[in-house]
């Protein structure tokens, strides 16, 4: 597996695999086909389907023109290639017309890269973990008396809590920006925000209720912060990026755990989501919802259950539970935005990811479904889900009201 890094982006949203990940792309091409003046880019599957409701190619035609590239877009919603439903093919060409090269990349979540063939990505973020299962990687923290912390810093670089601390750095910022926003959303729904609103209102209830209220809102700050192109981390996702800050900020608000805890938290969490990325995906358009929203649901599960000092197995299960009982949910936002239902998705999985946790710490780690027999249930129901309920703006919710 590779660097936890990867699950925990700094970026701007509304979408990781939609924005992120063709923004990366498209430099990548830049820095590498030197005499590039002109690009051609087919955006095909997923990617193209719901790619103006994303953004995409404001995002691609940004990102060139600081490069001074001209850019121009065709769409492909309905051809999808073999490797992933979020395919580009980049054609380059000199200020004559001549093709200089092309490339065809995916943009697989998270605003991760892959590729058919060795070109542009060769030797990008080599695996650095042994393990690629949860049961080995428990096996061998027990081994060694480790918690999972532990394990993350073994392997990871030594600049980690760093790059951690400045991820938990970002996230608050986005929950405090978000609180103090109140415009509309961009685009055509209209969307009012609703962050402060939950704030203020969660100030009047009873501490179980505020408790709740307040989560909520640090939720919905985060993921209306993303819908509107600002800056957030990857948890794994953008569409899911409100459920991890949201525990976190609130636990550490109200347990008043120190930062070095919530570092700590954010590698337990980031091991599990690294699980779901290397087995299965947190790719919407390939799994659904349930890659995205589901995993961070997980995350935020096991770093909950880490901050109360829950043993391996209350840990891998509170992660367990909280990703299969999102199995099955469908990706399908309303004109292709990253806002219904996916705004709503974050808060009420950041309550269960604090539930997860707390169900688990009345157990004693015991539990029959383990968390990589969950990955491997959610991937293949991921596949057995039809491609209109995946990230194509077209079936469930994002269907067409009759």
């Amino acid at each position: 597996m590779r660097t936890i890094k990867e699950i925990y982006k700094i970026g701007h949203g509304p979408s990781s695999s939609h924005t992120m990940g063709p923004a990366r792309a498209a430099q990548i091409f830049a820095d590498a086909v030197d005499g590039t003046q002109k690009a051609s880019i087919t955006l095909y599957g997923s990617l193209a389907a719901t790619g103006k409701g994303h953004l995409t190619d404001v995002t691609l035609i940004r990102t060139l023109k600081k490069r001074n590239i001209e850019c121009q877009i065709a769409w492909q919603p309905h051809t999808f290639l073999p490797h992933h439903p979020n395919a580009m093919k980049i054609d380059g060409y000199d200020g004559g017309g001549k093709l200089l090269d092309t490339w065809t990349v995916y943009s697989v979540g998270g605003g991760a890269l892959e590729e058919d063939e060795p070109k542009f990505l060769k030797n990008r973020n080599p695996d650095i973990y042994p393990h690629t299962l949860m049961r080995d990687i428990i096996d061998f923290c027990r081994s060694k008396g480790w918690s999972y912390w532990e394990y993350v810093r073994q392997y990871e670089d030594n600049d980690i809590s760093d790059y951690l601390a400045e991820v938990w750095r970002n996230m608050k910022e986005s929950i405090a920006r978000g609180l103090s926003a109140e415009e509309v959303l961009p685009g055509p729904l209209h969307l009012a925000r609703k962050a402060t609103r939950f704030y203020v209102k969660a100030q009047g209830l009873k501490p179980s209720l505020q408790s709740q209220g307040l989560t909520f809102a640090y939720a919905l700050a985060v993921s209306e912060e993303n819908a509107s192109g600002g800056k957030i981390v990857t948890a794994p996702t953008c569409g899911s990026c409100g459920v991890l800050p949201s525990v976190l900020y609130q636990l550490q608000t109200t347990k008043n755990f120190p930062d070095i805890r919530i570092i700590r938290a954010l590698g337990t969490a980031g091991i599990f989501g690294n699980i779901v990325k290397e087995n299965a995906s947190i790719s919407g358009a390939e799994v659904g919802c349930q890659g995205e929203v589901g995993t961070a649901c997980a995350m935020a599960a096991a770093a909950a259950c880490y901050l109360f000092g829950g043993s391996l197995s209350q840990i891998e299960y509170a992660a367990e539970m909280a990703l299969e009982h999102h199995l099955g949910m469908t990706c399908d936002p309303v004109c292709g935005m990253v806002q219904i239902p996916c705004i709503e998705r974050n808060a009420y999985a950041a309550l269960r990811a604090l539930d997860c946790n707390l169900y688990s710490s009345f157990t004693d780690g015991t539990h029959s479904v383990s968390f990589d027999r969950v990955v491997n249930v959610m991937k293949q129901t991921g596949h057995d889900l039809p491609s209109l309920y995946k990230e194509t703006g077209l079936g469930g919710l994002a269907a067409p009201q009759k």
